[in-house]
């Protein structure tokens, strides 16, 4: 299996990136990258997952259907990746979604096979909690807009991180693909990156991913860029590297066989120690690149 997919690799009729269990060789994850030209509308059937719909540029309204009646929303999104939070809107399985944007853009479906079937629903941008994690070159923010814990879904879990230039992320490398109660849960998980250009100069990161053990050999090296695909089936993944004067965005889509819908992961025995050094360093002061909007009154 190659497990970095670059930039129109995975691409597929309407989508820019379209990785499947399927195509990805296991048994939950899914994302898409639609985009859409103004005026642009696409539809699609849900079938046996669950879906959220995450601006990545522009805005669009979101129109379900299923058994159950309809539902519209009204997206705001945002300019950029790099420019602020974005409401989203989620989409059960057995459903029908149509998207369509008026004045165009980029649009993220992060998908997981489930069981249980949800009600359609909005997230506002303010209710995404905005979390700094880590600290010195460690230090990357991250967006928990679909985070266990936060919002609900049946076995989706999606979160954004926005990496400063200079700095490594998914450090100390982890992994999730053991069954260990209350330690470790197991998640197939996909990266999608962005990266901020510098005076017409594309930005580019470096991302790893060794082998945790016998039967989980998965081993990459890659240089990603805009519009690339890590697929993380096992092992130990991390770092993420953003290159100085870049900064680097990644779209995190996790999802399981676990009972229950949890984040637990493993640290790398050999890096894990770093934790630890963290509260004696300040937080990188360029972060956070934004906040989540303030809640209406």
């Amino acid at each position: 299996m190659t497990h970095h997919l670059p930039a129109g690799r995975a691409r597929t009729g309407p989508y820019l990136v379209d990785v499947t269990p399927e195509t990805a060789g296991w048994g939950h994850s899914a994302l898409r990258v639609l985009e859409l030209p103004p005026g642009g509308t696409h539809t699609l059937d849900t079938g046996d997952s669950e879906w959220i719909v995450l601006p990545l540029s522009g805005g669009c309204t979101v129109a379900v259907t299923d058994d159950f009646g309809h539902d519209t929303f009204e997206l705001t999104g945002r300019t950029g990746v790099f420019d602020g939070v974005s409401d989203f809107a989620y989409v059960p399985r057995d459903a029908r979604a149509t998207v369509a944007s008026a004045g165009g853009g980029r649009f993220a479906l992060t998908g997981a096979r489930c069981t249980r079937r949800l009600p359609a629903r909005h997230g506002p941008a303010a209710d995404v909690p905005v979390e700094l994690r880590g600290a010195g070159n460690c230090s990357r923010q991250v967006n928990n807009f679909a985070a266990a814990g936060v919002f609900e879904c049946d076995r989706l879990i999606a979160v954004e991180v926005v990496t400063p230039g200079g700095n490594w992320s998914s450090f100390p490398p982890h992994k999730h693909d053991e069954d260990r109660p209350g330690e470790e849960s197991v998640l197939e998980e996909i990266y999608y990156f962005e990266f901020a250009g510098h005076d017409g100069t594309p930005g580019l990161g470096y991302h790893r991913v060794s082998p945790s053990g016998p039967g989980r050999e998965t081993d990459v090296l890659a240089e990603v860029r805009d519009g690339d695909v890590v697929l993380v089936p096992d092992g130990w993944h991390g770092p993420s590297m953003a290159v100085p004067g870049h900064h680097m965005y990644y779209l995190n889509v996790m999802a399981g066989p676990g009972a229950e819908r949890a984040w637990l992961i493993r640290d790398h025995p050999d890096h894990a120690w770093i934790r630890g050094a963290w509260p004696e360093q300040p937080v990188d002061p360029r972060l956070p690149l934004y906040t989540a909007p303030e809640r209406s009154a």
